[in-house]
């Protein structure tokens, strides 16, 4: 495992589009376990492959209490959305100098 550098905004690399994954293989379970190394680092709990400029659909998150439950979502897509909205706050390890910021997301 490794560390991989977070890309900071306003890097242009953040709007690049991530592709699909073709298979799971070495690579990507190497990936995917930097990733975890990554955000769990920067303290994190969640980390796209775009924010540490590899442009795949794998995304890694973890909110569990202890940090040890992470959930890897390979080609993730979302299939539904409530109508309902919920004021939350949200942060971003790829805006670091706004640890918070309001935003409206499905519930």
């Amino acid at each position: 495992m490794a560390k991989r550098i977070i890309l900071s905004y306003p890097d242009k690399r953040l709007h690049t589009v991530a592709k699909p994954v073709q298979g799971v293989d070495a690579r990507i379970k190497a990936l995917v376990a930097d990733m975890l190394e990554t955000m769990y680092d920067a303290n994190g709990i969640g980390l796209a492959a775009t924010q540490v400029n590899v442009h795949e659909r794998v995304v890694v998150i973890d909110i569990s209490e202890n940090r040890d439950q992470p959930v890897v979502l390979i080609n993730p897509e979302i299939t539904w959305a409530s109508e309902e909205k919920v004021v939350n706050e949200e942060g971003c390890l790829s805006v670091p100098a706004s640890t918070t910021a309001s935003s409206a997301r499905p519930r």
